[in-house]
């Protein structure tokens, strides 16, 4: 979130500056906007990859009032977002494509590496993260004034050693201990990548002829980083039934994503919608896949999930 935050405001979103952000995701993307004092807009996503969706963004930027400062595109669950079509929306309207790569880190568009995409991106270092500090997050860009614009608002804006600051600012370091702990799990990340592809294998070949679960996009222009390996049921119903299912078997699953506009505190923000978010609301379930799980437990959950219609 403190990533999302400095990145709006190293790529110069003004206070009241329309920010796209996709209807279905985590709700920090949308907070970081509201950080900012940024007027929320919120877009659905495609039904083939559950990410934002560029033919409603194209549709948006066509209007000659329409206000955006900014998009940030959110690679969901780890699927990549069709970057190279809403780089070339933002950049025809020179408007900053910001790359919400918080659970993507490892996943590749078109052969390129997620986070170097837009014109700046942010990991996340959470505990449930596939490379994680404990907490925290990272931004990365080409841009060197943004790099120092974000370096500097992070360090309270401190001018100088005599203790001048020379705008509001934030203390969003990261500690020295974290950093150590990310680092040397960044070391092992193509092992972990490969290891939570191997366990959303397992999980495919389990439930591909099933009619009543569908899985992860997978699109050709993708390589999945399977971070949180999530299925999704006919209706919230079933989901909801089949999370009582999992965890009555000791299976720690459960419930994904609610969509932003469905969220009370952002109810008022402006929406271009079709019902894709909504119907992907409450319908997912996460399954256990941390890259340290044995392929002997994650029979057990197949076993779980074999036995629920």
């Amino acid at each position: 979130t403190a990533a999302l935050h400095l990145a709006l405001l190293s790529a110069g979103v003004a206070p009241g500056a329309r920010v796209i952000v996709p209807d279905f995701t985590f709700i920090a993307t949308a907070n970081a906007v509201c950080q900012a004092n940024a007027q929320l807009m919120l877009v659905d996503v495609s039904p083939q990859s559950w990410t934002l969706d560029p033919e409603l963004v194209a549709g948006i930027l066509d209007r000659p009032d329409h206000g955006v400062a900014a998009v940030i595109a959110v690679h969901a669950l780890g699927h990549p977002a069709d970057m190279d079509a809403l780089a070339k929306l933002c950049h025809a309207q020179g408007l900053p494509l910001i790359e919400d790569a918080a659970g993507a880190i490892g996943a590749l568009y078109k052969g390129r590496p997620v986070g170097g995409l837009g014109d700046i991106g942010i990991f996340s270092f959470n505990g449930n993260k596939t490379v994680t500090a404990g907490g925290g997050g990272m931004i990365v860009t080409d841009r060197s004034d943004w790099a120092e614009r974000a370096r500097h608002l992070s360090t309270q804006a401190r001018a100088s050693d005599a203790y001048t600051h020379d705008s509001l600012a934030f203390n969003y370091r990261m500690t020295n201990v974290n950093a150590a702990i990310g680092l040397a799990q960044l070391e092992r990340l193509d092992e972990m990548v490969a290891t939570k592809q191997a366990i959303a294998a397992r999980y495919d070949a389990a439930l591909i002829d099933r009619d009543d679960i569908e899985l992860m996009p997978r699109l050709d222009w993708a390589i999945h980083n399977c971070w949180l390996y999530s299925v999704r049921c006919r209706d919230r119903s079933a989901a909801a039934d089949l999370q009582r299912h999992l965890n009555a078997a000791g299976v720690g699953a459960r419930l994904f994503w609610q969509s932003m506009s469905s969220q009370p505190p952002l109810s008022c923000a402006p929406t271009v919608l079709r019902g894709v978010s909504e119907g992907l609301s409450g319908t997912m379930v996460s399954l256990p896949c941390s890259s340290n799980l044995s392929e002997e437990a994650q029979g057990q959950v197949i076993a779980a999930l074999e036995s629920w219609r």
